[in-house]
């Protein structure tokens, strides 16, 4: 599962990338919908990264879920 993780936050930073460079080529401030679109796949790069982190702390024997809360 963690190396489908780790794929998938690849693919999202390309794509942030790409938006990013995008908007920075055309010399004008982004769109609203650029921008947040930007800032949604930089929510998904971070909730991506975390389950990352969780699946690296957790035994592989473990029954914890990912929807549990942190202490």
């Amino acid at each position: 599962m963690q190396k489908k993780l780790v794929a998938l936050r690849a693919r999202l930073v390309e794509e942030q990338q790409k938006l990013i460079t995008q908007a920075a080529t055309t010399g004008m401030l982004p769109t609203d919908s650029a921008i947040r679109k930007i800032s949604d796949i930089e929510n998904a790069i971070m909730a991506v990264e975390h389950m990352i982190e969780d699946l690296g702390s957790t035994k592989p024997a473990s029954s914890k879920s990912s929807s549990q809360s942190r202490g």
